[in-house]
């Protein structure tokens, strides 16, 4: 990884945070990009300080103009891509028959469209360099999360893009991840909207019993190194996916009696 040109979407916080960490002691260089200018700045100056190479774009990935100047200013910089890591994302939390239209718009935009865009406009330098395109997306995009039909439908929606994407150039040297972290310890379900498409502000989770955000970040690292298809992280989200694979209906049952139990679940 010495060398490589890597950029994170959403990269502020979280998930992305940790991976801009992670991946700058691998010896990468980072463009880390995401909307909230200060904290991005915080994250740049921190990565500085441990002697990381890194560049830092204000942008929202939902508007393809800023997406394509977090690629021309990559390309402006370094002159190539080798790894794209689609992290920004939000989620939400209330029942469809509640829900506004627009939560759902708005969740499509960041996480699907957003993942498209990005990718589309750094493909070209990725076939070049033979590099990685990565989705960091979540158990939901394997089996359906009840209360959170937008953020399911997003997390589908790209697994059918890259997966297809994958296909289209296999002979092209092009490697594609799909990361699923499952339940991880990071500010998603407090910035999670609610069915009016404001922020639920307090998580239903016992954040410190998830897996940290930095050991999440480490095993999406590894699995890029591996030019792994999937890398699916804690045993439950392990053991979800598998058994939803031979067992649809019966799983339906286990995960709605699951969270049917969060506190203010928004179903009983």
């Amino acid at each position: 990884m010495q060398n490589k040109i890597v950029i994170i979407t959403g990269a502020s916080s979280g998930i992305g945070k940790a991976l801009a960490f992670e991946l700058s002691k691998r010896g990468c260089k980072i463009i880390i990009a995401a909307r909230n200018q200060e904290n991005l700045e915080t994250v740049k100056n921190e990565l500085s300080e441990i002697n990381c190479e890194v560049l830092s774009v204000v942008a929202d990935v939902s508007v393809e103009n800023d997406c394509k100047t977090i690629i021309n200013k990559t390309i402006e910089k370094y002159g190539k891509i080798d790894v794209l890591i689609n992290n920004a994302g939000i989620s939400m939390r209330a029942i469809f028959e509640e829900l506004d239209l627009s939560v759902i718009k708005k969740l499509m935009d960041t996480n699907f469209w957003g993942t498209v865009y990005c990718t589309k406009f750094a493909l070209p330098w990725l076939l070049k360099s033979k590099g990685t395109v990565v989705a960091i997306s979540s158990i939901a995009g394997f089996v359906p999360l009840p209360g959170r039909t937008g953020y399911s439908a997003s997390k589908y929606a790209i697994h059918g893009f890259l997966n297809t994407l994958r296909v289209e150039n296999i002979k092209k040297g092009l490697h594609v991840l799909i990361a699923a972290p499952g339940f991880t310890a990071s500010n998603i379900r407090k910035t999670a909207l609610v069915a009016n498409g404001s922020q639920q502000g307090e998580t239903p989770k016992a954040e410190e019993k998830l897996m940290p955000a930095e050991k999440v970040a480490y095993f999406i690292a590894n699995g890029i190194e591996k030019r792994k298809r999937t890398v699916i992280l804690t045993q439950q989200g392990k053991l979800t996916v598998l058994l939803y694979k031979f067992f649809p209906s019966f799983m339906d049952k286990v995960i709605y009696k699951h969270l049917a139990k969060e506190p203010d679940s928004p179903f009983k």
